[in-house]
């Protein structure tokens, strides 16, 4: 070192620049992680705070959901190019670090920020979460990150299809490869289907809002910023940007935001075909309430009552919000329905939306697909059998049950009510299939029937499932 540069002073320490834009979307992430948060419950309070702080405008909140959604759809696919640009195992990477790095891959790999800008911004973040050492490391791993494209990248870490399919989709489309192979299982086909099918749980899903019969009209939900819907005659779908919580009559309850499938199967059993007497209605599972709600809305129009159950109190409170001002009789209870208190026969129509492992909605719940294991299935699995087996007890002789998954998995779609028809597990049930197909008109590709599963990729909607049966002894 010569005597100049020994007598030239240090550098004064230059503080990190604080990104709010940035430092949100890290939080969420955290927030997902740590908690077992979901992104769509996480992100709207931080973003309002944001707002209220004068810290975000329209642009800024509209770059945080894309930061964070974005992340979490490709977080295999990043994880797969992070773990290609480090010499240690991606299980020894400390999770703060990991999701400042995945939200860097995504501004380099799948937005249009200019280079630098993504480098240096997630490097000034993770001097101020992760400190100077770590956004050392940080800085050395996007920069080589930022070497080549996305498809560039994909073609180095995912094995040829060719030689494993289910793998090279997994990295491709970023889902875990046993949630490719159940979805593929349940589609059937080949490469193309797949393929679309996981291209479209990546997308951002519409906003679609249902105009509850009696309440509120289509019309009164039309403007310069909706699109009609696509299947149902009580569906609007908002343009992008379009916001749910400035029309008059979702503020009132008289309107909701519901995705167009859920919407479908709760019309597809009020017209189900029925003898005899239509006057009392069940929503065994009506947590949180966007179904009961339009139930209760075709219910009131002829002039029958509807019960709600929901096992979770804190839920059946969100029920009671649904439906409040709803024209028609209803009733709201907290009650198990695998051990009901209503005496068997009591109802004529009844619809039971099961828990389940919520495969069909990834496209709004990105995070899920990271979330589940196979084995989560074998939990359902008891539980969905259980209150499908309630369910035809609780409706009369000649009465209607609606099974209804938001998942397409086999496990918990038609094997669950093959089960319970045949007396799998427990005692058999006298019921038969009532054609779905006939119940959705102008639904295209609704398969062989006579039971239905809605796709993203097809129509559009969550991946809904829905079996109609007859009770007949």
């Amino acid at each position: 070192m010569s005597e100049q540069a020994r007598r030239r002073p240090p550098k004064p320490y230059r503080r990190p620049k604080k990104d709010p834009v940035r430092i949100l979307a890290f939080e969420a992430l955290r927030a997902v992680d740590e908690r077992d948060a979901y992104a769509n419950l996480v992100l709207p309070p931080l973003l309002k705070k944001a707002r209220e702080k004068g810290d975000f405008d329209g642009r800024d909140a509209a770059l945080a959901t894309e930061l964070v959604y974005g992340t979490l759809r490709r977080q295999g696919t990043y994880d797969a190019i992070v773990s290609a640009c480090i010499d240690r195992p991606l299980r020894e990477v400390d999770p703060p670090v990991l999701d400042v790095l995945s939200l860097g891959a995504h501004q380099l790999l799948g937005t249009r920020i200019p280079t630098h800008a993504a480098v240096s911004a997630s490097v000034e973040l993770a001097r101020v979460v992760l400190g100077d050492g770590r956004a050392k490391f940080v800085n050395a791993v996007l920069r080589k990150i930022s070497q080549h494209d996305l498809d560039t990248w994909v073609k180095q870490v995912a094995p040829p299809y060719e030689k494993d399919a289910e793998d090279h989709l997994a990295i491709v489309h970023s889902h875990p490869r046993w949630v490719v192979s159940a979805l593929w299982d349940a589609l059937g086909g080949g490469r193309a289907g797949i393929e679309d099918l996981l291209e479209a749980d990546n997308e951002r899903p519409e906003v679609t809002l249902v105009a509850r019969p009696g309440r509120a009209t289509t019309e009164e939900l039309t403007g310069d910023d909706t699109l009609p819907g696509r299947w149902s005659p009580y569906a609007v779908r908002l343009a992008e940007g379009g916001e749910p919580g400035a029309i008059e009559a979702v503020k009132e309850g008289r309107a909701g935001v519901q995705d167009e499938g859920s919407q479908l199967v709760a019309i597809a059993l009020a017209n189900a075909p029925l003898e005899g007497r239509d006057e009392r209605w069940l929503d065994g599972c009506a947590g949180p309430g966007g179904k009961a709600a339009l139930l209760g809305a075709l219910a009131a129009e002829r002039g029958a009552a509807l019960l709600a159950s929901e096992k979770q109190p804190h839920r059946a409170r969100l029920v009671e919000r649904a439906l409040a001002g709803n024209p028609g009789p209803y009733q709201v209870i907290a009650a198990d329905g695998t051990r009901p208190p209503w005496r068997p026969g009591s109802f004529d129509r009844v619809l039971m939306d099961v828990p389940c492992s919520g495969l069909g909605a990834l496209r709004r719940r990105p995070e899920a697909r990271w979330r589940r294991r196979p084995e989560d299935l074998d939990g359902f699995a008891p539980l969905q059998r259980g209150l499908l087996r309630e369910a035809l007890q609780a409706v009369r002789v000649g009465g209607v049950v609606g099974y209804a998954t938001c998942s397409p998995h086999l496990a918990e779609t038609r094997v669950v009510v093959e089960d319970v028809l045949k007396g799998r597990g427990g005692p058999a049930v006298e019921a038969e299939w009532i054609d779905v197909r006939p119940l959705m008109p102008g639904v295209p590709a609704l398969g062989e029937g006579p039971d239905v599963q809605l796709w993203p990729h097809l129509h559009g909607t969550d991946a809904m499932y829905l079996a109609l049966l007859r009770r007949t002894a």
